[in-house]
C-alpha cells in the first residue's frame, strides 16, 4: 500500500496557506512559490485557487485587486481576524498532535 501524500497534505494545506498569508498579503502564484520554498513543491496552482475561494467564503481571508507592473491587476489575499484565530488554534493542536505522532513513529 502506497502512502497518499496529497491526501495527508489536504487537511494541513489550509493552515499552511493562512499562516503564509498572515506574514504579508499575497497573490495566488506567490502563495504557491512560498509553499514550494518550504518544501511543499507538490502543491499545484490548480489546488491553491479553489482553496483560497473556500477560505474567503469561510471569512478566513479577504481579497482585493492591486495594480501590477507585469500586466492586469492581481488578486491579493489578506488574512482576517477569524483567520488569525484559526491559525493560532491550529498551531496549538498541531504541536500536540505532531508530538504524539512523532512519539508513535519513533
Amino acid at each position: 500500500m502506497e502512502v497518499n501524500t496529497s491526501q495527508m497534505l489536504k487537511g494541513l494545506l489550509e493552515a499552511c496557506v493562512l499562516k503564509i498569508i498572515s506574514k504579508e498579503d499575497m497573490y495566488g502564484y506567490e502563495i504557491t512559490e512560498n509553499l514550494s520554498n518550504y518544501g511543499l513543491n507538490m502543491v499545484a496552482q490548480g489546488t491553491i485557487y479553489p482553496l483560497l475561494l473556500k477560505l474567503e467564503k469561510e471569512n478566513l481571508l479577504t481579497s482585493y485587486l492591486k495594480d501590477s507592473q507585469d500586466g492586469p491587476p492581481r488578486k491579493y489575499y489578506k488574512i482576517t481576524t477569524d483567520g488569525l484565530k484559526y491559525t493560532d488554534e491550529f498551531s496549538l493542536i498541531w504541536k500536540k498532535l505532531s508530538m504524539s505522532i512523532n512519539n508513535i513513529i519513533n
